[in-house]
């Protein structure tokens, strides 16, 4: 049984004549079912057409996992401070700024 919202990938692969004769039904699934679809033009993979507020959800997700990447890599350098310490510094900056 597929998980809600996945659905089997060659369920979700349309050739561009496909697309260039459905662009209405496909703009409707896409937006009512949030499940990507890809185009292939000469049976190669070429694009993949996702609903706005699925394309954001996943930016936000690469977001944070780039932040939590550069954070690991920060510990593993060793370029940190303890919290205590970073927090009184900023508390001194805000002071000095008010």
């Amino acid at each position: 049984m597929a998980h809600r919202g996945f659905m089997k990938l060659k369920e979700s692969i349309k050739p561009i004549s496909y697309m260039k004769t459905h662009a209405a039904d496909i703009l409707l699934t896409v937006s009512e079912t949030h499940r990507p679809i890809i185009i292939t033009h000469n049976g190669v993979g070429k694009m993949v057409i996702q609903d706005i507020e699925s394309y954001e959800k996943i930016k936000e997700r690469l977001t944070l996992l780039k932040i939590a990447a550069l954070g690991k890599r920060s510990v593993e350098k060793g370029d940190f401070r303890p919290a205590k310490e970073a927090f009184r510094s900023i508390e001194k900056r805000r002071k000095r700024n008010a």
